[in-house]
């Protein structure tokens, strides 16, 4: 077979020379080429017709989100982002990956550290995912954001009273004294999960009866950044979770990046977050898995669980323990719109899915069966 055709783009040209090194130790990858701007890459794009591009964010004449937006536009190419692993640079990611980019790596910090060896791990998989990823898929279903009516307008992230572990129940019993939360949403997601999250967050109506929980795939820093970003386009209210946070109806919650998230009863109609290092579970801190099994001894809730684009099984062993359990609502997206259709394709052969959905239908039903 012959190897896959990799473009790489960099306005170092130190770093053109890393990746390219990292690249070419796995024999079904080429370099075919290189470029310093976002401008020779749309360029050398139409050229080369490469099978997937490395690129950067940062860069001069034109940086890599608009770059981004060209190459899908007329030469829809998968693309892997080099992000810096500051907040801008998360942010930065979260829109690239919103406007088609399949995933990101984060930026190696030197030539000799201890984080080059997993970075070159880690490009090498996404590289691998990137190439069979068919990319035609954002062109038939685009990100579309509903208008948030005024009268909801959502506060940004530093607008929201943070919890802490010291406050207690009584604190907030005024915020729950008439919203107590009968029913709970918990989505999963890994590979296309923001894109898809951007989807089927921003169309949930702002007045669920319902907390949405949410695992995301995705290093520390940049889960945060996700949740200002669905934030800004949804009429939930959402965050990144924190400890001790009580759940309340129309407010969703990301899991922080580095921890797992469960759920706990705090009290009748009362339910907290709890965060915790434990060790990853298939490897991954944030585990959907993990999520969904806290939610078992949860019974009195009507619990709806959702699994979206990604890689390997995280999840479905716990939607299954869910479904055997009395969760109301089960969905799976569907393989049409799925950038890796891994969770869902567990999910569905373990048989314990009850709705396969395009993600444009998720929310819908969401809405359908929660606010009946």
């Amino acid at each position: 077979m012959n190897p896959y055709k990799i473009l790489v783009v960099d306005d170092s040209i130190f770093m053109r020379k890393m990746i390219t090194d990292m690249i070419t130790e796995d024999t079904q990858f080429q370099v075919i080429g290189t470029a310093k701007n976002g401008k020779e890459a749309v360029n050398m794009v139409k050229m080369l017709k490469p099978d997937a591009i490395t690129m950067d964010i940062e860069m001069p004449e034109m940086n890599g989100l608009d770059a981004l937006k060209i190459i899908m536009d007329i030469q829809p190419t998968p693309v892997i982002m080099l992000s810096s692993l500051t907040q801008d640079g998360a942010r930065e990611t979260i829109v690239a990956l919103e406007r088609g980019a399949v995933d990101f790596v984060g930026k190696p910090s030197g030539s000799i550290s201890l984080d080059l060896h997993r970075v070159r791990e880690l490009l090498l998989e996404k590289l691998h995912i990137a190439v069979k990823t068919n990319v035609l898929k954002f062109r038939s279903n685009p990100v579309v954001t509903p208008p948030i009516p005024r009268a909801k307008a959502v506060p940004r992230i530093e607008e929201l009273p943070k919890v802490t572990k010291e406050q207690t129940v009584p604190h907030l019993s005024h915020q729950q004294g008439s919203s107590q939360v009968q029913q709970i949403v918990a989505i999963g997601t890994s590979t296309g999960g923001p894109r898809a999250l951007h989807q089927v967050v921003s169309h949930i109506p702002g007045h669920l009866p319902a907390p949405v929980v949410i695992v995301q795939h995705m290093p520390p820093n940049f889960t945060k950044s996700l949740a200002q970003r669905l934030n800004s386009v949804s009429e939930l209210h959402v965050v990144e979770a924190e400890e001790g946070m009580i759940l309340q109806n129309g407010h969703a919650y990301v899991a922080p990046g580095g921890f797992h998230m469960t759920v706990a009863r705090n009290g009748p109609g009362v339910y907290k977050i709890h965060i915790s290092k434990e060790e990853a579970r298939g490897g991954h801190r944030p585990s959907v898995d993990i999520l969904f099994e806290s939610l078992l001894p949860l019974k009195e809730l009507k619990r709806h669980i959702v699994l979206m684009t990604g890689m390997g099984a995280d999840g479905a062993k716990g939607m299954l323990a869910l479904k055997n359990a009395g969760a109301v609502t089960t969905i799976a997206e569907s393989e049409e719109t799925c950038i890796v259709y891994g969770m869902p394709r567990a999910a569905v052969e373990l048989k314990c899915v009850m709705h396969v959905l395009a993600q444009q239908e998720i929310a819908p039903k969401l809405a359908q069966v929660v606010c009946k």
